[in-house]
């Protein structure tokens, strides 16, 4: 006798609608905690039960961050009954196979990321989902098209979610060219923000409050769910498809022992801090190539932390312990052996407590940033533009940071300096003040940090240096 699983499930809105698509692409729109990848992931789980020996694919831009985005959301809401009663099982993978779930029906879910191809992209598939999808770049998204072609379905589909971005971004322009159909996501959408009367719970009311404190681009692109730039826009030259990079795209980049990619270690490396505690602490870490290009390779953006725990997390990426030590460990450099180049300079804001509290656990110096802002900004759009070989003259590695703080990710707030750009925006002009002279002075800690390492390189003579005469 087979047994009865019984899921429950009732999508609305541009999730309903999803389900009864039958288009080759279909991209879910929408501000942020409206159910998206909710109903992406059940559509999938629904496929994966009905057609015996179907293939599915849980994707992201990097395998990483599906760790704790989809793949919680598939374990705890979309597949918890299967996986009790034995209806589908987590399978680790193997050298010919990616991991994922196994059906009772011989259907399977592969789980990848475009950081790691190899297997995932030698397989086909029936459905593909890719979740945030506005971190892919077209050659990713078609990649994934010629992949679809299992045939165990009577349509093979790519389905994806995304929060809104620019109007000019590739992904928004695939749908208004009608080669991937949109389906406008709300917050209505979501059950556990607005009961099946249309009025907020009581988790419904406390997020929209969080969401209605969002400014500028934000607040349109994940509370209205808008597809905007941002009115005075400071980098208008950031595009993440050209800027933000895999370091094994990078030339130059060499390769451990294990084949992972690595900064070169003749590349001078330099540290910029922008120090915080309510507001993110920002340490980022730059290589510069021997054609003089930036590149952030290590980032950490983090609140609620002191300088003295930072150090000692900083300590931990850049060194490992040293067997020979023998003493207590006092301060984060004390007992540590580097295992990559020490950082030429180590540029702050001019805080000088804090100054003084990083160089003691640090054991090495710092110097005060230039903080000529207008000047530095201009080198960092400078910097930011395409050369004649058609590339930039700074690069931001894709996940350089270290951990996502999850008191910003509950408040939507940038968790990078990626994430910072496309709202870093001017002041408007007012009577004392002309358009485009001063930015606002909010979610710009990693751009401070940014234009504090353009400038030590591009500004001439370094602030604090002392030359002596013999």
């Amino acid at each position: 006798m087979t047994a009865v699983v019984e899921h429950r499930y009732r999508p609305r809105g541009a999730c309903r609608k999803l389900f009864a698509a039958r288009d080759d692409e279909v991209l879910l729109s929408g501000p942020a905690g409206t159910g998206k990848s909710r109903g992406c992931l059940e559509k999938l789980h629904l496929m994966a039960l009905l057609n015996e020996r179907m293939r599915g694919l849980i994707l992201r831009k990097t395998l990483v961050s599906l760790g704790s985005t989809a793949l919680v959301t598939w374990r705890e809401h979309v597949v918890p009954e299967a996986l009790e009663h034995g209806v589908c099982w987590y399978h680790g993978g193997s050298q010919e196979e990616p991991p994922g779930y196994r059906y009772q029906n011989g259907s399977f879910i592969a789980i990848g990321g475009l950081d790691k191809p190899t297997k995932i992209m030698s397989s086909e598939y029936d459905v593909a989902y890719v979740q945030e999808a506005i971190e892919l770049v077209p050659d990713d998204w078609e990649a994934v098209t010629t992949r679809l072609r299992n045939g165990r379905m009577s349509f093979q589909q790519l389905i994806a979610d995304t929060n809104p971005s620019t109007p000019t971004h590739w992904l928004k322009q695939r749908c208004d060219a009608g080669k991937t159909r949109m389906l406008d996501s709300r917050h209505e959408d979501n059950p556990t923000l607005y009961g099946e009367d249309g009025e907020l719970t009581e988790r419904g009311a406390a997020y929209m409050t969080k969401l209605d404190r969002l400014t500028g681009p934000r607040y349109y692109r994940l509370r209205k769910g808008l597809w905007v730039a941002a009115e005075g826009i400071i980098y208008e030259g950031w595009d993440p498809v050209i800027h933000l990079v895999d370091l094994v795209d990078l030339p130059g980049i060499e390769f451990d022992e294990s084949g992972q990619p690595r900064v070169p270690g003749d590349w001078p490396r330099f540290w910029t801090v922008d120090f915080g505690y309510t507001n993110p602490f920002v340490l980022q870490c730059w290589a510069r190539g021997p054609d003089g290009r930036l590149v952030l390779y290590r980032e950490i953006y983090h609140t609620r932390r002191l300088v003295r725990d930072h150090a000692f997390r900083i300590m931990e990426f850049v060194t490992r312990p040293d067997p020979d030590y023998r003493g207590d460990r006092h301060l984060a450099h004390e007992g540590r052996l580097w295992t990559e180049p020490q950082p030429e300079r180590i540029i702050c804001d001019h805080d000088a407590e804090g100054r003084a509290q990083l160089e003691r656990e640090l054991g090495m110096s710092t110097e005060p940033a230039h903080k000529a802002v207008t000047e530095g900004i201009q080198a960092t759009d400078q910097r930011l533009r395409t050369e004649d070989d058609g590339r930039p003259r700074l690069f931001i590695v894709r996940d350089c940071r270290v951990e996502r703080d999850p008191e910003l990710v509950d408040a939507e707030l940038p968790t990078c300096t990626a994430e910072e750009i496309p709202g870093y925006v001017w002041l408007p002009p007012a009577a004392n003040r002309r358009a485009k002279e001063e930015p606002l002075k909010q979610d710009d800690h990693g751009c401070d940090a940014m234009r504090y390492m353009v400038a030590d390189q591009d500004l001439g003579d370094r602030p604090g240096m002392r030359w002596l005469t013999l």
